[in-house]
């Protein structure tokens, strides 16, 4: 007697990196990632041009997360793309910038596999890597430093701690993410630990975007003049690194052609 029951066969999860918004600096992987999906679960942060290409050949559906704000809960998050996986379904699940790197990346590799499903990670490029050619300089520099910090601002219990001693040497660099609402607990912790009250502070908001914009401020001035530039945009915040002024108008001429 022939079996007529079939077992649906288990789907696959892309963890895809989108890139800081432009969507010309999608990789060629995360492009074809999109044209085999069902399904995309995409994080707040994603730029509509990104999500446009996606739509094409994929449901969207957004399971944002916002700092100290209504958010998905993780564990909604690995249910659903369990769930969908389970279901057959080919899933991307995009997150900003590269997934590697503040994504919450590996509870969900933890989900995926407790479940059997196949994955692959397919990395993008993150915020710090746009933010710093959009002001023209680099991460690290001969003579100057050797290192490179990334740091988040702020953690699921809060405001995040760091080695404040190390950063506040003469010539330290550090990227840090959401750290917008830090900027004055950052302040404090630095100055606290002897850091020098003029080094230079950056700001890039909407890295890579037609409606980027670079405050250039220092430490001393850091909350005053972020309060003043009312960015409501994602930000990425450069410690030791100013923008070149070639740089700065550059993105003044970009403004005006958009």
């Amino acid at each position: 007697m022939q079996d007529f029951h079939t077992t649906k066969p288990k789907g696959h999860v892309d963890f895809v990196g989108a890139g800081p918004g432009d969507p010309e600096l999608l990789t060629l992987k995360a492009l074809a990632a999109f044209e085999r999906a069902d399904v995309v679960l995409h994080d707040r942060l994603i730029s509509k041009p990104v999500l446009d290409i996606a739509a094409q050949s994929a449901a969207l559906v957004d399971v944002g997360k916002a700092g100290f704000g209504p958010s998905w809960k993780q564990g909604d998050i690995d249910a659903l793309l369990v769930e969908h996986a389970l279901n057959g379904n080919r899933v991307v699940r995009l997150k900003s910038g590269d997934p590697t790197i503040f994504g919450r990346l590996d509870e969900e590799i933890e989900a995926v596999d407790a479940a059997g499903i196949s994955w692959q990670i397919i990395p993008g490029i993150t915020a710090a890597s746009a933010s710093v050619a959009g002001i023209g300089q680099s991460l690290t520099r001969r003579g100057r430093n050797s290192s490179v910090r990334f740091l988040t601002g702020h953690d699921m219990q809060g405001f995040a701690d760091h080695d404040w001693n190390a950063l506040a040497q003469a010539g330290s660099v550090a990227a840090i993410y959401m750290g917008k609402k830090s900027a004055r607990f950052i302040q404090g912790r630095l100055i606290m630990h002897g850091a020098d009250r003029t080094t230079p502070i950056t700001l890039v908001e909407n890295a890579s975007r037609p409606d980027q914009r670079i405050l250039a401020t220092t430490l001393d001035q850091l909350p005053t003049d972020l309060a003043a530039a009312e960015m409501d945009g994602p930000a990425l915040t450069f410690y030791g690194l100013a923008p070149r002024e070639a740089a700065q108008a550059v993105t003044e001429f970009n403004k005006e052609l958009a």
